[in-house]
């Protein structure tokens, strides 16, 4: 989806704007104020910007240096059905330069979904030696052996050998993850440091205490897939070969479009949730909501609000630190202008469907 063209992908938050319960009370600030305020830290100044139809992205705090969590909000003149149908345009997003191949997958997925989903050479050569805890490619013990077990490495074909399995391997991960939800995500022991994706998901999502109370459904559905309640919620898997980093990276994703209902108002939300990433990043979620404008309930417009979080690997240590740096301040700038760039987007749409007479 167009909100993840940031080098770094995503978390969740808090908006009763959205979700309220009744009108706020005369004596606290009303939302998105508040959320603006308390939860990311902006100040008077950049939520009048942002009101006015400035593009702002900030980095927020995270527990531990291996997890990145950035803000991205713009108010759109535009609506967020509008919204809905431009984020989930996998045609156009499949055209955006750091997008190598997507695909979506066919319901139930086949193994044909995957015919481009391939690994460049080098990681072809870095596989050949993979163990656990020495690999540059993101894998389960259990892959890496399965690989070394299956593939004749001095085949003249032992390149489509490789991807050949590394797609049924696909394939197989995401049949399991629809069975057994997060849990059958496996661990990744690439490095020193195993990461069972799981639980790096569900640290993610902790990261906002106030998910549970304005986005109840979302939460327990990104948590506990594929038993929670999908009522209102419309989901789709695919993959994605992306250049956001210094390799290119294959990833899995599911998507997901939440439109819930309060006494009040209509819930809008799409989130990207990681499955699997060749590279970088261990754990990925990505939280847009539109909110609408009602102080100005004449005009169509409304708040685009970005969280995006992710846990990845390489960021701690004194080498680390430096990349991150790096990293963080490429994927506040790259977020700025992403929201910037659906704002121009959104609204070029709703001024030529609706020309001045």
């Amino acid at each position: 989806m167009h909100g993840r063209i940031a080098a770094v992908v995503l978390l969740a938050l808090p908006l009763s704007p959205v979700i309220g319960s009744g009108i706020p009370s005369t004596d606290k600030p009303a939302e998105p104020d508040k959320f603006f305020h308390e939860f990311v830290g902006l100040n008077d100044n950049q939520i009048r910007e942002i009101r006015e139809g400035k593009a702002i992205a900030k980095i927020l705090d995270s527990p531990t240096a291996d997890q990145v969590f950035v803000f991205g909000s713009v108010y759109i003149n535009s609506t967020p059905e509008r919204y809905l149908a431009f984020a989930s345009d996998t045609d156009a997003l499949r055209k955006l330069p750091s997008y190598i191949a997507l695909r979506k997958f066919s319901d139930p997925p086949q193994l044909s979904d995957l015919t481009d989903f391939t690994m460049d050479e080098q990681d072809f050569k870095q596989l050949k030696n993979c163990k656990p805890g020495h690999c540059e490619v993101q894998l389960p013990t259990e892959a890496m052996e399965e690989f070394q077990r299956s593939v004749n490495w001095s085949a003249p074909d032992a390149n489509d050998q490789a991807n050949r399995l590394a797609q049924q391997m696909a394939l197989q991960a995401l049949l399991n993850y629809e069975q057994g939800g997060n849990t059958a995500l496996g661990t990744y022991r690439d490095k020193n440091h195993p990461a069972v994706v799981a639980e790096t998901f569900a640290s993610l999502l902790s990261r906002s205490k106030a998910l549970p109370v304005y986005l109840p459904e979302l939460r327990e559905y990104l948590l506990n897939y594929p038993k929670a309640d999908s009522g209102n919620i419309q989901s789709e898997f695919y993959w994605e070969k992306v250049n956001f980093g210094l390799k290119p990276t294959l990833r899995m994703v599911q998507a997901i479009v939440y439109q819930g209902k309060s006494p009040e108002r209509t819930v809008y939300a799409v989130a990207v949730k990681q499955l699997y990433a060749s590279h970088y990043f261990e754990s990925a979620l990505d939280l847009t909501v539109c909110v609408k404008d009602d102080e100005h309930p004449a005009h169509p417009g409304f708040y685009l609000i970005t969280m995006k979080g992710s846990q990845q690997a390489g960021l701690t240590g004194l080498k680390g630190g430096i990349v991150r740096k790096v990293a963080v301040d490429k994927t506040r700038s790259s977020l700025e202008k992403a929201v910037a760039s659906i704002k121009q987007k959104l609204e070029s749409q709703a001024q030529s469907s609706n020309p001045p007479r």
